[in-house]
């Protein structure tokens, strides 16, 4: 079957995201040291985590927006220190920032590039990565977000949106994630063709097998460009 689009996961697909995240908590935790440092006292980043997944917990209509989510963490964080007026943009802009400087695994942009050359591209993530910030935007076709969509992946209404902004049937997209549920299981719903990016060399156990499995993107973009040799 000719590969007619490809989308794609972002966190830990493309980049491994747990060292941009800490960093943007510790570059969060430094300003509120230096500007509020009572803040900064009664909320270290441990203390700032809770809260965030309290904050998760007790907004459910939020479970599709991080951004949103870290945005009324900081309003309480201040508020529970008597500051009502919370610089949230501020602090939202620091976090921001750092947690957008990823590193690309090495296999990334060499395989993107590649990928690119033949089909369309477009990005599927339920977090607040941004492609302009981190420099791969103008290899995307449409740049696809749980928090401007509506909907978190696995729901199918993500994935279709994708489908949509292409114009091509979901049957005729190829879907790449780390996440088994999220990525395999929610494209497999909405009538993609899956591929699990297992990088880690885990053991498939999660119902169906995705319809194919690679350790990186390299290898994708190997069988993208077999496929279009076959299709000749």
């Amino acid at each position: 079957m000719p590969v007619r689009a490809v989308s794609l996961d972002l966190d830990d697909t493309l980049w491994p995201v747990l060292p941009a995240l800490i960093e943007a908590e510790h570059c969060v935790n430094r300003w509120l040291m230096e500007h509020h440092p009572d803040v900064a006292s009664a909320w270290p980043i441990e203390a700032m985590r809770e809260l965030r997944e309290k904050i998760a917990q007790e907004n459910t209509h939020l479970s599709h927006d991080f951004s949103e989510q870290r945005r009324l963490t900081i309003r309480h964080a201040f508020a529970a220190c008597g500051i009502d007026d919370a610089p949230v943009d501020e602090v939202w802009r620091i976090y921001f920032a750092a947690r957008n400087a990823v590193e690309l695994y090495p296999d990334t942009l060499p395989a993107l590039e590649r990928i690119a050359a033949r089909v369309p591209l477009v990005s599927i993530s339920n977090g607040n990565a941004d492609l302009e910030v981190i420099g791969l935007h103008h290899l995307f076709h449409t740049r696809l977000n749980a928090s401007g969509v509506g909907v978190a992946k696995p729901h199918p209404q993500i994935f279709l949106a994708a489908a949509e902004a292409l114009d091509i049937a979901p049957a005729d997209i190829v879907h790449v994630g780390d996440d088994p549920l999220l990525d395999v299981v929610g494209a497999r719903d909405a009538g993609m063709t899956t591929v699990w990016l297992n990088r880690t060399g885990e053991r498939w156990s999660h119902g169906p097998a995705p319809d194919y499995e690679f350790p990186d993107m390299t290898h994708l973009a190997d069988w993208i460009d077999a496929s279009a040799a076959t299709d000749r």
